[in-house]
């Protein structure tokens, strides 16, 4: 009795269903025809242009809504692997910055704030951006059926119009098949008018909310990037100043290296004899008489190569390029071996007198 009865629900169920496929393919069928006959045009066809307007609005916003999501996501991916470039940039820096060199924990911090600016800014695009639109665009599905099975229910509106109309001009009426194909008329337009109206009210205010949209994304994004550059040049302008003093560093100590070369290279002054130690007189060694356009009393002219800082009261200090005038001695056994007596060509110029004289190390000039 129980496996009877079980083969009877079994059985009824799998009516139900094929009765079902049954109603929806002829649905399906009718629809075809209708469709078929208003092409042709041996059936008209309800028309709202109004409606039909919202609807081409509605695939517009749609594909525009599409488009802006899918660039923005493009969008924060570029901005994904600039930090991904970003940070591999800093570590390399990080790693080669001696720890010895100017301002090793500043780059280092810089390198971390850097990556967490980063990690901000992609977030902060996401929750302004991303998760609005997203939820926007999430309307459109569900808009998209009903437009569609308003589409359906008003081809079984015509259809339903229609056949009633084909059954009152038949010439033998049949008021029992009238009065239900009227019935089916008015199931099919209650439809089709609880749709439609839903639409009508919807679709413009979709449309508008657009705007809505693009000014709360691009008014996010603009902000959230304005506030990122901002910072980021910040951290910008501290490298770069860090950089600058690493050079600052650099220069001076290639300057130290350079000094203690020079040191080493710059010729030492003779010491100082006395009278025991007295050379020759440099006019008759030097053959000075062919001293030319030189002031009177004046034996040759001379150059110095090197500055030369005075360490007695009777010395000459001398800074490399001037040009010195070498003078003879008032007594020849007052001249020590390598120096020689002279005054300054610029105190020549400036005063027409060689009163301002001293000695010098030969060594430190070059005759001109």
């Amino acid at each position: 009795m129980a496996e009877t009865e079980k083969g009877e629900k079994g059985g009824k169920g799998v009516n139900v269903s094929a009765g079902k496929l049954a109603i929806n393919m002829q649905k399906r069928l009718t629809r075809a025809q209708e469709k078929v006959m208003q092409k042709l045009g041996k059936a008209d066809e309800t028309r709202d242009t109004a409606f039909e307007e919202g609807v081409s609005n509605f695939n517009k916003q749609m594909v525009e809504g599409a488009k802006l999501q899918k660039d923005l996501k493009a969008y924060l991916l570029a901005v994904k692997t600039m930090h991904e470039a970003s940070k591999r940039l800093q570590d390399c820096l990080a790693e080669m910055y001696e720890p010895d060199w100017f301002g090793k924990e500043e780059v280092d911090s810089i390198a971390e704030d850097t990556d967490m600016l980063w990690i901000d800014f992609h977030q902060k695009l996401v929750d302004s951006a991303i998760i609005n639109l997203d939820s926007y665009m999430a309307q459109f599905p569900e808009i998209k059926n009903r437009i569609a099975k308003r589409d359906r229910k008003l081809v079984d509106f015509d259809s339903a119009r229609h056949h009633v109309a084909s059954l009152q001009k038949g010439k033998k009426k049949d008021e029992v098949k009238i009065a239900k194909a009227e019935e089916e008329l008015g199931r099919a337009q209650k439809v089709f008018e609880e749709l439609n109206v839903e639409l009508q009210d919807e679709l413009p205010t979709l449309w508008n909310s657009r705007v809505g949209l693009y000014v709360t994304t691009f008014q996010s994004m603009a902000g959230v990037t304005e506030k990122f550059h901002k910072e980021m040049g910040k951290l910008s302008q501290n490298l770069n100043d860090v950089m600058g003093k690493l050079e600052d560093q650099r220069n001076i100590n290639e300057a130290a290296s350079n000094h203690n070369t020079e040191s080493d290279t710059i010729p030492k002054s003779p010491p100082k004899l006395g009278a025991s130690g007295a050379a020759e007189d440099n006019a008759v060694t030097n053959g000075a008489s062919d001293s030319g356009d030189l002031p009177p009393g004046v034996l040759y002219k001379v150059k110095a190569l090197h500055d030369y800082a005075a360490t007695d009261g009777d010395e000459l200090e001398m800074k490399s390029g001037e040009v010195v005038f070498v003078v003879p001695f008032d007594a020849p056994d007052e001249q020590d071996e390598g120096w020689l007596l002279g005054v300054k060509e610029s105190h020549w110029l400036a005063n027409k007198n060689l009163s301002a004289r001293g000695v010098f190390p030969e060594n430190f000039t070059q005759r001109c």
